[in-house]
């Protein structure tokens, strides 16, 4: 059976525990990995621009061997020159793997529907789930552990990211706030939250959406948050979003309500000043840079899970 990751929920705790473990092998010993891949060929699909999905995915497929082909849509937009059932079809006669960044979550359903190989959601308006595997390999890496932590996320949770880390957070049945503004324009949507507590009932995890930062902080191991200004966003917006958001800023007095010991996490682009201050991106607390750097890993070790290749 083909296996797509659309959503980190596609897979189980159990599996996303085996990709961790696997990526944190493949860390340590590239080179045992350098021909995993041989002759095999990844499409990445690009409706919205990435520096750090790209590169790492890029760099993973060749350094596990294989080749990986950027096709932009700047100029053929999916699903309108050519439709997406046409696009998942003669992508795979031709490769192993489809992976794709777009707008919008319809357009990766639409893709694993059709496709005959793995399809792999770089990031669409309702999951992210390469860079919570990544988030959770790093927090793992960092606390020597994913039970009994609390994670407190701030700022926008009409997101991928916030939807797929309250995803693997009631998954692993650990805590999460989320803090956000009451405001239905920044709130979780009722068909994520009805997910999460679907989850949540055989694990025990307790999600929150409260707004209040600094409830939130409070005995936090894991300090999280995201772009304002997320891509497709107008930027007439800008003006608004930024005072409506900037109570839920994470700053030196979150972090001082946090558990000591708390690491800070962002996804990237991050804009000083905005969603965290300078302080807190570059201070010690700050794993951003290592959380990036597991994208690589993890991504090698989905693509080797989806294709079956795990020894």
């Amino acid at each position: 059976m083909i296996r797509h990751l659309t959503k980190i929920s596609d897979f189980t705790k159990e599996e996303c525990e085996k990709i961790i473990e696997k990526s944190v092998e493949i860390k340590a010993n590239k080179e045992k990995y350098h021909n995993m891949l041989r002759n095999k060929v990844l499409l990445m699909i690009f409706e919205k621009p990435s520096l750090r999905t790209r590169v790492s995915f890029e760099t993973g497929m060749t350094q596990l061997g294989g080749h990986a082909i950027f096709y932009s849509l700047k100029d053929s937009p999916l699903g309108k020159k050519e439709n997406i059932h046409d696009t998942a079809k003669c992508a795979s006669r031709y490769t192993d793997l489809i992976a794709a960044r777009v707008f919008k979550r319809e357009q990766i359903w639409e893709l694993a529907k059709y496709s005959d190989v793995p399809v792999i959601n770089m990031l669409d308006d309702f999951a992210h789930p390469c860079q919570i595997l990544c988030d959770f390999q790093t927090i793992k890496e960092k606390k020597g552990r994913l039970e009994n932590i609390k994670l407190s996320y701030f700022g926008d949770a009409k997101n991928n990211v916030t939807y797929d880390l309250m995803r693997m957070s009631a998954m692993f049945g650990i805590t999460m706030d989320v803090a956000c503004p009451d405001n239905v324009d920044y709130s979780p949507e009722k068909v994520v939250l009805d997910e999460i507590m679907e989850l949540s009932k055989s694990s025990g995890a307790k999600i929150n959406v409260i707004h209040d930062a600094n409830e939130a902080a409070k005995v936090s191991d894991v300090v999280y948050t995201d772009s304002w200004m997320s891509y497709g966003i107008p930027a007439g917006e800008e003006e608004k979003r930024v005072k409506d958001f900037i109570p839920f800023q994470v700053n030196s007095k979150i972090m001082s309500i946090a558990k000591p010991d708390a690491i800070f996490m962002n996804c990237l682009p991050a804009m000083r000043g905005y969603e965290q201050t300078a302080d807190v991106i570059d201070g010690t607390q700050s794993v951003v840079f290592d959380q990036a750097e597991n994208r690589l890993h993890v991504q090698k070790a989905i693509m080797l899970f989806l294709l079956n290749m795990f020894k």
